[in-house]
């Protein structure tokens, strides 16, 4: 295909692409105004199965496979961290001095860590409920644990952070959002259904399925954070020249 073709065929595609939306627009209520089909739309919905957040409604009932998709994003992100951070056969493993950290640090950042695991999984947990989620409630998890590489070092973070563990519960997570969804299917419903007893408003166990998607969702991109950063931090190479075309890899 010449050039001249392949810019007539983009020229197409936008000015069709510039007409749906040209059309789109035109149908949209007016700036400021009392009319809100979608979020009048998304309320109704989010009080009907009870859930009192409705953000949390949105994300995990109403569209809850798009979610699945920006779960699968973070997922195969870290997959691919994995396989290109590995270890390669002209790397080696050397144990990192031990770092010497301020008192008042080391303080504050042992004080914080568990209050901040705390607020994670309860934020987690109240999905459903209040503002915050999975999403959020994983990574503020997963950044507790990183407050021991502040407050002493490597070696520490190291100890209580066994990475194929976090690895695993990574794939758990991103597993048990599909194993829901296919649940709906098998309960005659559509995938990612809510079809479980809605509970009672504005508790725990209220919403369905749920808190169910968001503890998944918690697990997955607590797990993905972690993994990511331990590769990160693991990636500390230095590379210094012999020669005109020898080189030496060490990995920290």
């Amino acid at each position: 295909m010449s050039r001249r073709l392949r810019a007539c065929v983009l020229a197409v595609g936008l000015l069709g692409l510039a007409a749906l939306l040209g059309a789109a627009c035109l149908r949209l209520p007016g700036f400021g105004g009392t009319v809100h089909p979608y979020g009048d739309r998304a309320v109704h919905a989010s009080l009907s199965r009870h859930t009192a957040n409705v953000v949390s409604s949105v994300n995990f009932d109403q569209r809850a496979f798009d979610t699945l998709g920006e779960e699968s994003i973070l997922f195969a992100a870290v997959l691919g961290t994995v396989v290109l951070l590995r270890q390669t056969r002209d790397e080696r493993e050397v144990e990192p001095a031990p770092a010497q950290v301020a008192r008042s640090v080391c303080r504050y950042a042992l004080l914080a860590l568990p209050v901040t695991l705390v607020i994670g999984l309860y934020v987690v947990a109240h999905g459903q409920l209040s503002p915050g989620g999975g999403f959020q409630g994983g990574v503020v998890a997963a950044t507790a644990l990183h407050l021991l590489y502040i407050a002493v070092d490597y070696r520490a973070l190291e100890r209580i952070r066994p990475v194929g563990l976090y690895e695993v519960a990574d794939a758990v997570g991103e597993g048990a959002f599909l194993v829901i969804g296919i649940a709906g299917l098998l309960a005659g419903a559509a995938f990612l259904a809510n079809f479980l007893p809605y509970g009672t408003f504005n508790t725990l166990a209220s919403g369905g399925t749920v808190p169910l998607l968001n503890a998944a969702i918690g697990m997955e991109v607590a797990g993905a954070v972690v993994v990511l950063l331990a590769r990160f931090l693991d990636q500390a190479v230095e590379i210094e020249s012999e020669g005109d075309d020898a080189k030496k890899k060490t990995k920290a």
